[in-house]
């Protein structure tokens, strides 16, 4: 196992003269404005100071999901998993997106530090914004110089031990005013067990990355490379999780697109529909006005609830998109910007945040319609003493919501059925006037339909009736505005009237007829002395009991004797769906 030092990505990158990171969304804090301080990495990959989390008020929650939480920190992946349990745990809500975020045993610090940002902001702080650098070492002085080496940052008194020291005399030095230019200052990153040593190695079989000691430690036994070997196969999954998440949020700024255009189609209907109102209600009196203002309300209140309906699915929507562009834009520069060991400690939290936006599920069309109709002619009941007219109508018939019976029938036989039709919220439309359209198509001739009859009864339901010919399995298409209504199409067996059996099920004809000779059998068999009748282990007998009608062995069959000679005992037999 030997270190690869070429990384799949740039750890350090010079920007041109003058060329800022210029999002600040990157460096500064969305509670407190200012440049991150200790940032935290919350599950939905919002990033906020550690101090502002803090402050944020916790709430309880019944965690069922025990030591195996969805929320990564860099503490955590340190802890082997507890057993379910039904316990309780502190959580805070994401002061972006309102995510709720359930705490880990060590509170806001166990939470996952945010290494990208870190490197992020040291630039800024060394253009001037915000407080001066502290020293990595004494943790008091400011900052004067960096060692490229260590990538620590020194100030002159740690700057000068440093160099006395036999181990680092040799070690490049540089002003801090030299890296203003610099877009990333990287830093090294400790582990949590060896904070003398950094994280260079990964362990495959615990998915994290450990260090020298813990190689030899903890991890001794376990599969471990360098960071830089394995970060090809861990990034990659993380790009095909990428790709998989970049496609929704052009959907989701398709259909609020969408929503915006069916919002202006219902603000036109619902002017239109309200002209007609008024000029309908022109012609008459008091009683005519009256009714028109119940009329305007009850439109007013149509259009408020559609559209509360669209405003709570775009708000939704708006928010999904919200959640899914943080993912990928995160994701995006953690893979672009970030270094090997970034990327795989904040993996973890990446990839469970992708593949939870993935999961979730949202309608690209607008919930409602603009489906509004004022019908004149219908009757309004009486006002003031005047028989008024005029109605506004919402219902629209949902072929997903109309229902039929499904029936065997019998040839030569009226088959029929009802058809009861409904709008999408279910309920029954209470009108006619819909276009059915029906077709009865035997299966193995599709070139010859049956006729069909369709009656309107006026009140939402519809009488269908048909005369099959000839026996066998029919295909019955229902469609209403050209869509198949539910369970359409079909399939019904058409059998032939039952015929009874007019002999006996008998062993042989000797026994059912008490041995007389000129007893016959439909199976053929004889006896010999003049029997014209069947018997046991004589010529003809078939060896089981049967009908003497027919010959049959089924006791429940249906009789094939025609009045002639017996029928084949092939006979087709219908299936009941």
């Amino acid at each position: 196992m030997s270190e690869n030092r070429k990384p799949l990505l740039g750890f350090v990158s010079k920007l041109p003269s003058g060329t800022a990171l210029g999002n600040s969304a990157k460096t500064h804090c969305p509670l407190c404005l200012g440049l991150f301080k200790a940032p935290r990495l919350l599950p939905c990959l919002h990033t906020v100071c550690t101090t502002c989390l803090e402050q944020l008020e916790p709430f309880s929650v019944v965690d069922i999901r025990g030591g195996d939480s969805d929320t990564s920190s860099e503490g955590s992946i340190f802890q082997e998993l507890k057993p379910r349990s039904l316990q309780s745990q502190i959580g805070i809500l994401c002061p972006v997106c309102d995510a709720q975020v359930d705490l880990p045993m060590g509170g806001v610090k166990a939470l996952t530090i945010d290494h990208l940002a870190v490197n992020d902001v040291m630039p800024e702080s060394l253009r001037g914004e915000g407080q001066g650098l502290v020293c990595d070492l004494c943790n008091d002085r400011e900052v004067e110089k960096r060692c490229q080496t260590c990538k620590a940052n020194l100030c002159h008194f740690c700057c000068q031990a440093h160099r006395r020291q036999k181990k680092t005399t040799y070690h490049t030095m540089v002003d801090l005013k030299d890296l203003k230019g610099y877009s990333r200052i990287g830093k090294p990153i400790l582990c949590p067990v060896h904070p003398a040593e950094e994280l260079r190695l990964f362990c495959e079989f615990c998915d994290r990355p450990v260090c020298r000691d813990c190689v030899v430690g903890e991890h001794r036994e376990h599969p471990c490379d360098f960071t830089s070997n394995v970060i090809h196969k861990h990034g990659d999954s993380v790009w095909e999780l990428l790709k998989g998440t970049q496609p929704h949020v052009e959907a989701l700024e398709e259909a609020l697109a969408q929503i915006h255009i069916m919002n202006s189609a219902l603000q036109k209907r619902v002017e239109a529909v309200a002209a007609d109102v008024r000029t309908f209600s022109e012609g008459y009196i008091k009683a005519i006005e009256e009714h028109r203002d119940k009329l305007l309300k009850q439109l007013e209140d149509i259009r408020a609830q559609k559209e509360n309906s669209l405003q709570l699915q775009k708000a939704q929507l708006e928010q999904l998109l919200a959640d899914m562009r943080t993912g990928v834009e995160f994701t995006e520069h953690l893979l672009t910007s970030g270094s090997d060991l970034e990327i795989l400690i904040t993996k973890r939290v990446v990839v469970e945040r992708l593949r939870k936006l993935n999961k979730v599920q949202y309608s690209a069309r607008p919930g409602v319609n603009d489906k509004i109709r004022f019908c004149p002619q219908e009757k309004a009941g009486q006002c003031r003493g005047y028989e008024i007219y005029g109605t506004i109508n919402t219902k629209e018939v949902d072929p997903a919501k109309c229902a039929f019976p499904i029936d065997i029938e019998r040839a030569k036989q009226t088959a029929s059925f009802t058809l009861l039709c409904k709008d999408a919220a279910g309920e029954i439309m209470g009108r006619g006037g819909d276009n059915v359209q029906v077709a009865v198509v035997p299966k193995d001739k599709k070139d010859s339909p049956v006729r069909t009859m369709v009656q309107d009864n006026k009140d939402g339901t519809y009488y269908i009736s048909y005369t099959p010919k000839e026996p066998g399995v029919y295909t019955v298409w229902v469609c209403i505005k050209e869509q198949h209504v539910q369970g359409s199409p079909f399939t019904v067996t058409v059998r032939r009237k039952h015929r009874p059996h007019s002999g006996v099920f008998h062993c042989c004809t000797f026994c059912s007829s008490g041995g007389q000779k000129t007893a016959r059998c439909a199976c053929g068999g004889t006896m010999p002395g003049g029997y014209l009748g069947c018997g046991h282990g004589h010529k003809g007998h078939p060896g089981h009991p049967h009908w003497s009608c027919c010959g049959k062995f089924n006791e429940k069959s249906e009789c094939t004797w025609t009045g002639g000679q017996s029928a084949p005992r092939s006979l087709l037999r219908t299936v009941a769906l």
